[in-house]
């Protein structure tokens, strides 16, 4: 049997509703006669589960990102507005928190930072025990069904088994489940449609499937628009590019470069169909005419090697330098010296700009994240309450909001959640505070 009144109810037991619970509770809320002060709803049988898989089990916690101006370019949708809630709460508050909760995060090369102990258990139960702690009390197996604000403020609301608890303040952290989409709408929220984000890409007829496990590192990826008909030829040139390392798969692209590109373009590649040309720079930045100074030195000092034997430059992996010399139509077996001049134009243009078609996304995304929710315009970042419905807080992957790959959409729930909680329990400690009592 749930309480029929709490002071707050969350619903969502996730990353940000297991940070709004908390910052509730030990910003000073307190069990009352009718109920508990904190009361998480989680619809499945498990709380924290994207947290337990994230990462492969061993969960990024958030990012070495320390300077909020910084920290905003890691959001495709969002990431201005967010300037106000990091400088209150960012990745040093995120580390900082956690590690007074007994948790010690551990920075990797790429800036992610991981629990000490390499598993994503050590995040979830820390976040289990600093909610327990502080007097929270978590509902599993508890659905959300419908919210009503009351006319004298509240709210009523009804679990799906047909209890019904009351609230001063509710917190929807239902992620991207459609369910919490409409909760928020009948609380006169609008949405934007969520689209997927953080996704890889499929080649048609994926003519690098015979290089899978290749990584190169950096790649410049530019995805380029199919044209609609009777479009301008300018229109096709609205491009999305992205920097940086290249996992090339069984069925495409995968990789960091090609998260973030499919990241920021998410909406535009929704509309076209998850169609049209990716153009691919091998090279690592280098210029046409370092690569031709390149290809010439190989030839002049190598002159009776094979072509497939000797690469023009050593972070160059050799099954992809055969790829590129088949690309082009030339024989593996061809001696250097006998490279002629328009082949050498070719083998630069394939390592600088090799055009693959796009078949659609990969198999799966990473994170599970969608671009799209709840418009940041009808919510105070402030304190993350809703502009439309007083009383009402909108936290994480709810908000039309995400992240790049690294960390950065978990920060978004520390940080969304740490706000609305410390929020909520000011504005119910000075509602307590009457004329009478002062």
């Amino acid at each position: 049997m749930l309480p029929s009144h709490a002071s707050v109810v969350v619903a969502g037991g996730g990353p940000a509703g297991f940070m709004a619970a908390i910052a509730a509770a030990e910003a000073g809320l307190r069990p009352g006669s009718e109920g508990p002060a904190v009361l998480v709803l989680e619809a499945t049988a498990e709380t924290l589960h994207k947290v337990a898989i994230s990462g492969g089990g061993r969960c990024n916690v958030t990012h070495a990102c320390w300077d909020p101006r910084a920290l905003v370019g890691h959001y495709p949708r969002g990431g201005q507005a967010l300037r106000g809630p990091f400088s209150r709460f960012a990745s040093g508050d995120a580390v900082a928190w956690f590690d007074a909760h007994g948790l010690e995060l551990v920075e990797e090369p790429d800036g992610r930072l991981f629990p000490r102990a390499n598993r994503s258990s050590a995040v979830v139960g820390t976040l289990r025990r600093a909610a327990a702690a502080a007097g929270v009390v978590v509902a599993p197996g508890c659905a959300l069904k419908g919210a009503e604000r009351l006319e004298d403020g509240g709210f009523r609301l009804t679990i799906r088994n047909g209890e019904q608890i009351a609230c001063e303040r509710l917190v929807l952290a239902t992620g991207s489940h459609p369910t919490g989409h409409r909760l928020a709408a009948s609380l006169g929220h609008g949405l934007v449609p969520p689209v997927p984000s953080l996704f890889t890409l499929s080649l048609a007829h994926h003519p690098l499937a015979s290089l899978a496990g290749v990584v190169m590192d950096p790649v410049e990826l530019e995805w380029l628009p199919p044209s609609e008909p009777g479009a301008p030829a300018s229109q096709r040139r609205h491009r999305h590019r992205q920097r940086g390392p290249v996992l090339i798969t069984h069925w495409g692209l995968s990789g960091p470069a090609t998260l973030r590109l499919t990241a920021f373009a998410a909406r535009a590649l929704r509309e076209r169909g998850y169609r049209g040309d990716l153009r691919v720079d091998w090279s690592g930045g280098r210029t046409t005419e370092e690569l031709e100074n390149l290809l010439e030195s190989c030839r002049r000092e190598q002159p009776r090697r094979q072509l497939a034997a000797v690469r023009p430059w050593p972070g160059l992996s050799r099954r992809l330098w055969q790829h590129l010399i088949e690309r082009c139509g030339i024989d593996p077996a061809l001696r250097w010296a006998d490279l002629g001049r328009r082949d050498r134009q070719a083998l630069v243009m394939a390592q600088r700009d090799s055009r693959y078609a796009i078949a659609g996304r990969g198999p799966f995304g990473e994170e599970f994240v969608t671009a799209g929710g709840i418009p940041l315009g009808e919510v105070d970042l402030a304190t993350m309450e809703s502009r439309r419905c007083p009383g009402l807080h909108l936290v994480g992957e709810l908000l039309d909001v995400d992240g790049v790959t690294g960390g950065f959409n978990f920060q978004h729930c520390w940080s969304s959640g740490w706000l609305a909680g410390t929020a909520i329990a000011e504005a119910l400690a000075h509602r307590a505070v009457t004329p009478e009592s002062a």
